[in-house]
């Protein structure tokens, strides 16, 4: 490997890297290449006294100078002044035509689609009625979505709650809030240096006793109720995305109500991380599983039950109740990072 030159950062090739990295170039710098360079500016100095350049060189420099910083300053100045306002008219003209081309591909493609209802529709296929003819002896779940999305399509479901929880944590990476930020305003405020006006924050402000009265009544209701339709699920429309949401939202009632000190109790973020690992990696094991038997042709020892029957259609109810916990966790985790910066 060869060797970088002493001098590599003062080359005009490496000034040039930088410009194009958007990294900003002093004016010294440009002294430095003169000083290093004589013959940089030799053909400008001849213009100026052609017989005796050698003598008139260095003093001609600071004139020469003053007029590369003020091209400079003017570098410097174009994309604060006429570059942003170039880049915003080709940005709208761009958003324009990119908004026109897209509203034309969908409203082609929309036209172009089969009737719908149609016999002969691409939809109406011998998948969709084996799901409905073979499902229930199948899957042994009433519900023939509960069955589909998670037997037939289960790798689709385990995607999808992937996804929340990666999402969540993403969430939780970019607006979790500073602890070491959090230890000094503390500070602040026991010296009493901090300022007069200080924004009340989500955890100091008061619950309103209206909403802390109804919460009171509706808090456990909404959580049975969520319960019941992620454990029936497989039984009636419902399931672990629809009963995730609703308690989700019942946790989100609730810290809007007793404030989150009183949820904080209870759901914490090692809650958070142990609730969606286990129920990703029951997931994860479940399924795999599953497959294996199925396609190897290999009895399974999980039974399916009798339909109708709560504990039924084999590996469905656990499998929503995994959906569920993942559902409510990312639902409330959303709303508490949002609002106070951590769960």
């Amino acid at each position: 490997m060869s060797k970088p030159r002493e001098d590599y950062e003062k080359t005009w090739w490496r000034r040039l890297e930088r410009f194009v990295n958007g990294e900003r170039i002093e004016v010294h710098e440009y002294h430095d290449i003169f000083e290093q360079n004589p013959s940089f500016l030799k053909e400008d100095i001849q213009k100026l006294d052609p017989v005796t350049p050698h003598k008139k060189k260095k003093s001609e420099w600071p004139e020469r100078l003053e007029t590369l910083k003020e091209l400079y300053n003017r570098y410097e100045k174009w994309p604060e002044t006429k570059g942003i306002t170039i880049f915003k008219r080709i940005y709208g003209c761009m958003a324009v035509l990119f908004c026109f081309a897209l509203i034309t591909v969908l409203l082609f493609t929309v036209s172009n689609l089969p009737t719908f209802g149609s016999a002969d529709n691409p939809a109406s296929n011998e998948v969709v009625q084996r799901y409905i003819e073979e499902g229930l002896a199948e899957t042994g779940a009433v519900n023939i979505v509960a069955g589909m999305i998670l037997d037939y399509r289960a790798f689709d479901t385990l995607g999808e709650s992937h996804v929340l929880f990666i999402a969540a944590t993403c969430v939780m990476i970019l607006l979790r809030a500073d602890k070491q930020g959090k230890k000094q305003a503390a500070k602040k405020r026991r010296l009493g240096t901090a300022p007069l006006q200080e924004p009340l924050c989500a955890t100091q402000a008061k619950p309103d006793p209206i909403l802390k009265a109804a919460a009171t009544l509706l808090t456990p209701f909404t959580l049975i109720f969520g319960i019941y339709i992620v454990l029936n699920g497989h039984l009636s429309p419902g399931g672990g995305f629809s009963g995730g949401a609703i308690i989700g939202a019942g946790l989100i009632l609730a810290a809007n109500a007793f404030g989150f000190e009183q949820t904080g109790k209870f759901f914490t973020r090692k809650t958070y991380s142990s609730i969606s690992l286990f129920a990703l990696l029951f997931y994860s094991a479940a399924k795999s599983y599953s497959f294996y038997t199925g396609a190897n042709h290999i009895e399974s020892i999980i039974p399916k039950g009798t339909p109708g029957a709560i504990l039924s259609s084999g590996l469905i109810l656990p499998l929503n109740i995994c959906v569920g916990m993942v559902v409510a966790c990312t639902m409330y985790g959303f709303y508490s990072l949002f609002k106070k910066g951590e769960l």
